[in-house]
């Protein structure tokens, strides 16, 4: 009986509070863990990134090298660009002291200086071969007649090219008549067979390049000396838009020729220089 009532007492007693240290250690993780779950998340800032001024490459002396190639005129734009102006004898006078200056003597170069009364009028760019021919040699038909002499020809027609050449004969016909023409150039043409050909037969005008002539003068196959005429085809352009004189190698063969003896025949009168 009393042990019932025991029990039965000690059910009835209030719980026994808890101590502080407990109750506090329980309260302050929760309330720790309140806070963790609530406190707001700081927002991740972002770093001020570095800013770096890159300086721009300098151009490699090539790239400079090509720009500047690249940029250069050339002598075809500016001739296309320019209105064509025709051949003087003052162009010739200009470029015979140009080409010897460097070689001759002051006193030398006077020598080299070619007489006005040489120089027959010039093409104003408004003749055809033949016209340009007639008006510079109206006693043509005369001279081929009394022409007799082989190794030899009365006028030479001095051009760039094979082809060219070629041009100038087929636009010879309104003026050659019967006189006979012949090529005077290398393309195809062996010199031996032009020194035979002209042993043989009496020729009247000659068109050829002046590498080929000054051979064949070398070989004693063309005699310079009967010639009365020395035309220059001074106008004509190439697809270039160079002028035969504008060629460095036709130039200093030009010179050459001129050197082996038509100097001399233009002081002593018996030879005509024309610009066509």
């Amino acid at each position: 009986m009393a042990d019932d009532l025991g029990d039965e007492w000690w059910e009835n007693q209030p719980a026994a509070a808890s101590s502080p240290e407990q109750s506090g250690g329980e309260e302050g993780g929760d309330t720790e863990m309140t806070q963790q779950d609530t406190a707001p998340v700081p927002e991740k800032t972002q770093q001020p990134t570095e800013c770096f001024l890159t300086q721009a490459k300098e151009p490699k002396a090539e790239d400079s090298r090509k720009t500047r190639k690249w940029k250069k005129k050339k002598i075809s734009d500016i001739l296309a660009k320019s209105e064509p102006k025709p051949g003087a004898p003052e162009d010739l006078q200009k470029l015979i002291r140009d080409h010897y200056s460097s070689s001759r003597s002051v006193i030398e170069l006077e020598e080299l200086h070619l007489p006005d009364s040489c120089f027959l009028k010039a093409n104003d760019l408004t003749h055809s071969l033949s016209s340009y021919l007639k008006e510079i040699c109206p006693k043509w038909v005369k001279l081929r007649k009394t022409h007799n002499e082989k190794k030899s020809v009365l006028m030479l027609i001095l051009c760039s090219s094979a082809v060219r050449a070629l041009e100038l004969i087929r636009s010879l016909t309104a003026f050659k008549g019967d006189a006979k023409v012949m090529k005077l150039f290398a393309k195809h043409i062996k010199v031996q067979e032009q020194v035979k050909l002209l042993q043989k037969r009496v020729i009247h005008l000659g068109v050829g390049t002046p590498g080929r002539i000054k051979e064949l003068v070398k070989q004693d196959g063309l005699h310079l000396n009967p010639l009365k005429f020395l035309v220059l085809d001074w106008n004509w352009r190439d697809q270039k838009l160079r002028r035969m004189m504008d060629i460095p190698e036709i130039r200093k063969e030009v010179f050459e020729l001129l050197d082996m003896g038509v100097f001399s025949l233009c002081k002593s009168d018996s030879l005509k220089l024309g610009l066509f």
